[in-house]
């Protein structure tokens, strides 16, 4: 049976999407793998909100605008920020357990904030925590449904978006949902490179069936590259979180100098891109694969109950970080840009919208703020849930369930290039060598179809803009241009414009 509203993501956005809509007709939440298993589930650091005494909802929009490095949208920041402290109080009434300093919410700052603003659960398992509250809440409601383990391989398309098709890993075999409206919140696409702290379903699926669908993807070159991602060999590059900074974590190079007051003011709290670029210089002038991140000096004690996740993933991995610092490394971590929208999620194509990673906004401009996503995902998942209520019954394309076939691997190949040619320092040479080289591959299985088509969208855009801003870095063109304070916009009818 077809659904109403058909919600693609089971993270934050994709959750609660799912609950605004259960009260306009059914919902069907497909999830690439299982319900658990989302960009929304590894965000440690917390969520960002004007909520406690000393703060102001302007002081927050500053910020944010400040991070985004002249590329936010004005309206959309103001939006993020003031409906954000209603749909936190929703949260904490549907079960939210942030934490708390006895009867008070507990807030930290993390870099580039001027408040302690960031509300965390658990320590350092917030997304988790707001997750949970969400699937708690849709799965109460008769309305909506979950599939898991169903990855949408394409959208459906004729006047607008009618659908979209589904692979089903245990048939093997694909089969057409049709619905009224169509919400991707995929998530990021961090697994297009190959050291990332994204998990291994974010391969920019949303953004590469959008594209191919003919939707609007804009300021996909903006990819921000987490500074400390734990780098030991034969572990994942788990995030140690910038609330460990927030904390008084220092930085220090393999020759045990701390560095960060050579290159920002706010050293261990500038923003990320600042610190990413800033490890990789150290990391080039010492000859290392790695930095350390030290946090020694707050004691073992207070870092297992500050931090309990990360503490236990690090002690898995053999690094103590209560009596050691943590060898660390930048890796992917999270998409500014994305298929474009309004402030409700619509995109250019009928009846298709988007929210969370997936979507962009204008609200992270060149460069995010720290704790924003999740904020992102809940204020804008509500509008694109209001907004796809609205969405009239379309027409449903014609499409047959089909087999896919298994072909040689070849993403091993594209998240090489894309590290090396469009990672944290990038050129025009290396530009060009990842176009020509990852056009000349053809893979066949939809997620590397994928992997590919956002590869290829970064380095054509990253190419166009011939300028440095926010997380973008060209060595050569080392600065900011106000040629290029626009947006890029690209789409399979249109090459790269700026708007």
């Amino acid at each position: 049976m077809n659904p109403d509203f058909l919600v693609i993501g089971a993270g934050v956005a994709g959750l609660r999407a799912a609950i605004e809509l259960a009260s306009a007709g059914t919902v069907l939440v497909v999830a690439k793998d299982s319900l658990r298993e989302s960009s929304s589930e590894y965000a440690q650091g917390g969520i960002a909100v004007a909520l406690s005494d000393d703060d102001e909802v302007e002081l927050h929009e500053q910020d944010t605008l400040y991070a985004g490095d002249g590329l936010c949208d004005p309206i959309a920041v103001r939006t993020l920020v003031e409906e954000g402290p209603a749909a936190i109080q929703e949260l904490i009434e549907w079960g939210a357990a942030f934490d708390r300093e006895g009867n008070k919410l507990a807030f930290t700052r993390e870099g580039a904030h001027s408040r302690d603003r960031i509300l965390h659960a658990h320590g350092d398992s917030t997304g988790r925590e707001i997750a949970r509250t969400l699937y708690q809440k849709a799965s109460s409601l008769p309305n909506v449904t979950f599939r898991s383990y169903a990855a949408t391989t394409e959208l459906l398309v004729e006047d607008g978006v009618t659908g979209a098709m589904i692979w089903d890993a245990k048939a093997r075999s694909e089969f057409p949902i049709s619905a009224r409206a169509v919400l991707l919140a995929t998530g990021g696409l961090g697994r297009v490179f190959l050291n990332t702290t994204n998990p291994d379903v974010a391969t920019g699926d949303g953004v590469a069936m959008a594209y191919r669908a003919g939707a609007e993807i804009g300021d996909i070159e903006f990819v921000q590259f987490h500074p400390t991602a734990l780098a030991v060999e034969g572990a994942p590059r788990f995030l140690l979180s910038e609330a460990l900074r927030g904390e008084g974590a220092l930085l220090r190079n393999t020759l045990g100098e701390r560095f960060m007051e050579r290159y920002h003011p706010l050293q261990e709290l500038a923003p990320r891109d600042v610190v990413a670029r800033a490890i990789v210089s150290e990391m080039t002038r010492t000859g290392a694969l790695h930095v350390f991140l030290d946090l020694t000096h707050r004691g073992e004690s207070f870092i297992r109950e500050r931090f309990p996740r990360i503490y236990e993933t690090c002690l898995r991995y053999g690094v103590n970080i209560g009596r050691d610092p943590a060898p660390v490394a930048p890796a992917a971590h999270y998409a500014m840009g994305g298929v474009r929208t309004d402030l409700d999620g619509r995109t250019n194509l009928a009846r298709l919208f988007a929210a969370g990673e997936a979507a962009c906004t204008g609200v992270h401009g060149a460069n995010r703020l720290a704790s924003n996503s999740l904020l992102e995902g809940v204020v804008f998942g509500i509008r694109a849930g209001r907004a796809m209520r609205e969405a009239s019954k379309g027409k449903a394309a014609l499409a047959e369930q089909r087999s896919i076939d298994v072909s040689v691997s070849c993403s091993g190949e594209i998240q090489r290039i894309a590290w090396e040619k469009c990672g944290i320092v990038r050129s025009a040479e290396g530009l060009g060598q990842a176009v020509e080289q990852l056009e000349a591959l053809a893979p066949e299985l939809p997620e590397e179809r994928n992997m590919r088509q956002v590869a290829l969208l970064i380095a054509r855009c990253a190419l166009a803009r011939k300028e440095s801003r926010g997380a973008h870095f060209r060595t050569d063109y080392p600065e900011k241009s106000e040629a290029f304070a626009r947006h890029s916009v690209v789409s399979r009818h249109a090459d790269v414009a700026f708007r």
